[in-house]
């Protein structure tokens, strides 16, 4: 059977709600620089789900999502130990690449979340300066810790 090419359009499936066509938008790669731009583009190049707000997912792909985040956790735990430098690098970049790609599919401004995480993780120093660990080196939280509002986040974000 031949498949007719339409200039213009594209051969992959329609896209969902809320998301974008492959090619529509799609910034060049030195645009932006940014984990969330370049992600965004890849994901615009190769028309994979991009939303722009907040919304659960199918659960097939939230699965998907997931399971691409669990394999490349996996890579990084193989390589932590022993491995060669470079490889790890490349591995803790691929799951940052899969988890800005998870934020996107969600429609989730990832660098807000880590923003609001960051604010919080800050309160974890007391206001003396001092820092409580447990044994192994983890910043513990004190008694001025203000849990990260995550929830508020995405709200502002639609």
């Amino acid at each position: 059977m031949a498949v007719a090419t339409v200039v213009g359009m594209s051969n992959t499936p329609p896209a969902e709600s809320g998301t974008q066509p492959a090619g529509s938008g799609t910034p060049s790669a030195g645009s932006g620089t940014s984990p969330a731009d370049l992600v965004r583009a890849f994901h615009l190049a190769f028309g994979l789900d991009a939303r722009s707000t907040p919304t659960e997912v199918p659960p097939a792909l939230a699965a998907h999502r997931g399971e691409l985040l669990a394999e490349e956790a996996a890579e990084v735990a193989e390589v932590s130990v022993g491995g060669p430098l470079d490889r790890l690098a490349h591995e803790l970049a691929d799951v940052v690449y899969v988890a800005y790609g998870t934020a996107l599919v969600h429609g989730i401004d990832l660098d807000a979340v880590i923003a609001e995480v960051h604010r919080s993780n800050m309160t974890k120093l007391g206001p003396d300066g001092r820092v409580s660990r447990r044994a192994d080196g983890k910043v513990l939280k004190g008694d001025h810790y203000e849990a990260p509002d995550v929830s508020g986040v995405l709200r502002r974000q639609g």
